[in-house]
């Protein structure tokens, strides 16, 4: 009896956790999305404006999605290292290697093609996995809206990152 309650004191502390983790994210990309509608619509400086609007909460949302690799090395959650792995670094990379290192590519209109596409998946996304882990499913609307939402904007976003990173290269030194 003793070792089924460590058991399922296990996946309670794991389904806590994750949730906590999910919804931190989607917290993030909302500061990030928020930001990127307020440069917009409510800036002086438009598409331009952008990056520097969101630079800090970008950066700090993005890096920390690298535990969703430890999370799927430990086995925390399905998805296979092979999937999650190439997907967290390349994010990195636009992120830190080509936005944060190119102050050229920081004022680009696919700066915010990018940041538009990655926050409004992620702001969907991250709620999807929080009510999963909290409740055990998640609303069938945000089922449908996860789905039906990435068949567009994860073009757009693989469209912006390597766009900018042709933007970058010529200032890139081999």
């Amino acid at each position: 009896m003793a070792r089924r309650s460590s058991g399922s004191a296990a996946a309670m502390a794991r389904r806590i956790y994750l949730s906590l983790y999910n919804w931190g994210a989607f917290y993030g990309w909302a500061h990030v999305l928020y930001g990127t509608a307020s440069a917009l619509l409510l800036g002086s400086g438009g598409h331009e404006a952008v990056y520097a609007a969101v630079e800090r909460p970008l950066l700090f949302v993005q890096t920390a999605a690298v535990v969703e690799i430890l999370h799927s090395i430990l086995g925390l959650v399905r998805s296979p290292v092979s999937a999650t792995l190439p997907q967290i670094l390349e994010r990195m990379y636009v992120t830190w290697g080509i936005l944060w290192s190119f102050p050229e590519a920081q004022s680009h209109i696919l700066v915010t093609s990018l940041i538009l596409s990655w926050s409004i998946t992620e702001v969907i996304r991250y709620p999807f996995f929080g009510m999963r882990e909290a409740f055990g499913f998640p609303p069938s609307s945000l089922l449908w809206l996860r789905y039906n939402t990435s068949l567009m904007l994860y073009p757009i976003s693989m469209l912006s990152e390597v766009g900018l990173i042709l933007l970058a290269m010529p200032s890139m030194k081999l």
